[in-house]
């Protein structure tokens, strides 16, 4: 009878202590851990252990966890969760950019932490950023920081890009406006929806959206945005 491999999770972190928590706090539920100290280990247990998630603090000896994603991208589809003690929008969106599927900033509940490793095994990796089905007209390129529409370069914010990067890594599902605070500002930022709405509505003007009959963004009254699938 064949038995089925508990989700195997890379923590990849300098601090013994942090990383001796999040072990418990998976360990816990169940996962397969392995952990990392550095760089360049990071990558080389990505390539030898093929992990279902990579825990990745941003800050490591070496290289950084930044690098580190860059690097496993190359070769390895799985799951990047970014660890950053550093608040600034800037640093959210470089590690969307480079390939990160979610991110937590530092100091973060590790309950917080364990229900983001389970969203992500939830998720399907057919509509992950990189092969996300986009609407007839829309490009989005991760990896360069572009984006265009029908063919011409369309110059966003960091926010507002941080935002599409959100919608189109699940193109045709709804993205309630409460998740996109957590996932653009961070779970310690408190805001209403009406910062969501505000940003939104910039980003649809930057692409020619009209929000009455929207070719990419979509409104779902009472609950969130929605980018159009192909």
């Amino acid at each position: 009878m064949d038995t089925v491999r508990a989700p195997r999770i890379l923590v990849v972190d300098d601090e013994p202590p942090l990383v001796e928590l999040v072990r418990g706090y998976l360990g816990r539920e169940g996962f397969e851990i392995l952990t990392a100290g550095d760089g360049p280990s990071a990558v080389q247990l990505v390539r030898d252990q093929t992990p279902d998630v990579v825990v990745l603090d941003v800050m490591l000896p070496v290289f950084d966890g930044l690098e580190v994603c860059r690097q496993i991208r190359a070769f390895s589809d799985t799951y990047v969760l970014m660890l950053t003690a550093r608040g600034e929008e800037i640093d959210r969106v470089v590690g969307l950019t480079v390939g990160a599927d979610d991110y937590l900033v530092k100091p973060f509940s590790p309950r917080e932490l364990v229900a983001r490793v389970k969203a992500l095994l939830r998720r399907s990796r057919q509509t992950g950023l990189r092969q996300a089905p986009l609407p007839a007209g829309l490009t989005f390129d991760a990896g360069r920081h572009e984006v265009s529409v029908d063919g011409s370069s369309v110059s966003l914010t960091t926010t507002e890009f941080d935002l599409l990067a959100s919608l189109v890594s699940d193109p045709g599902v709804v993205v309630p406006r409460s998740r996109l605070l957590d996932r653009v500002w961070g779970s310690e930022f408190v805001a209403d929806d009406h910062l969501v709405d505000v940003h939104i509505g910039n980003l649809r003007r930057k692409l020619g959206d009209d929000p009455a009959a929207p070719r990419f963004v979509e409104t779902v009254r009472g609950v969130g945005y929605r980018l159009r699938s192909s």
